[in-house]
């Protein structure tokens, strides 16, 4: 599979928030991807408190996810995208959205670990997802499963769909800026592909608030691909040889004796 990785900066005009996501989706086309990934939040993204983010969010049927799923069954091009969606019961969720070629959405991933770290608090304005079944799609030999962000820091939660099948982990973010925080993103992106044997696929927001820098990282913890600082688009292919190879050489997998058990609500 050749795989696109997209970043650039949202910013609080979710209409020009999908213009870039549109131009990106029309680069990773031509480059020839058969799969898109965007950052979180993509649809919004600001240094307000959380709190701001109710009077943004938006259903799934909503003009963000509609015009995304339009641009994306122009180019027949599959694209997982971050986005702010609304939630009647309560505080909106930070939502990962699957669509396909003929712009229907295929499944989403509602962020599970908020980021509650750094003197920031995601919890005053988003709810946590449900610890539901684990967001994995089937692209041939390749089970693509996906988490956002912050997730990153906790390996159980790749563990947990590796267990689920997966042999790629996409991760979308907006990795807040600040003082060692682009080397963390790299080491942290890495260890979760050497850990698993596994592709990770990450898309972050660029700056002023992020730090760009989105990788695409082999199973043995190579750095495939790299976009740098600027928006823009970056490619590689993702080959199941390479990853039977890997795990052949290195079954750590099939070595380890510990299990991944979700830890209920207290």
């Amino acid at each position: 599979m050749r795989i696109a990785s997209g970043q650039f900066s949202a910013g609080t005009d979710i209409d020009e928030n999908l213009a870039s996501v549109v131009a990106l989706l029309g680069e990773a086309a031509a480059g020839g991807a058969e799969l898109l990934v965007l950052p979180e939040m993509s649809s919004y993204a600001t240094s307000e408190p959380p709190s701001a983010l109710a009077a943004i969010a938006q259903p799934l049927d909503g003009p963000f996810i509609t015009g995304v799923a339009a641009a994306a069954a122009a180019r027949s091009l599959p694209t997982v995208v971050g986005t702010i969606e609304e939630n009647p019961g309560g505080l909106p969720y930070n939502t990962l959205v699957a669509i396909d070629a003929e712009g229907n959405i295929t499944a989403t991933y509602r962020k599970v670990h908020l980021y509650d770290a750094f003197g920031y608090a995601e919890s005053d304005g988003i709810s946590a997802g449900e610890l539901t079944e684990p967001f994995v799609l089937e692209f041939g030999d390749l089970r693509i499963g996906a988490f956002t962000c912050y997730d990153l820091r906790f390996p159980e939660s790749a563990r947990r769909l590796i267990d689920a099948g997966a042999n790629v982990i996409l991760l979308p973010a907006m990795w807040i800026v600040g003082p060692g925080k682009e080397d963390a993103w790299t080491t942290l992106v890495r260890a979760r592909a050497i850990e698993n044997t596994a592709y990770v696929v990450s898309a972050n927001q660029t700056g002023p608030l992020a730090t760009g820098n989105s990788i695409i990282v082999d199973p043995a913890g190579v750095v495939i691909a790299a976009a740098g600082e600027a928006p823009g688009v970056v490619f590689a292919e993702l080959d199941p040889a390479r990853l039977d190879a890997v795990r052949a050489r290195v079954p750590s997998l099939a070595n380890r004796r510990f299990t991944v058990i979700p830890r209920t609500a207290e």
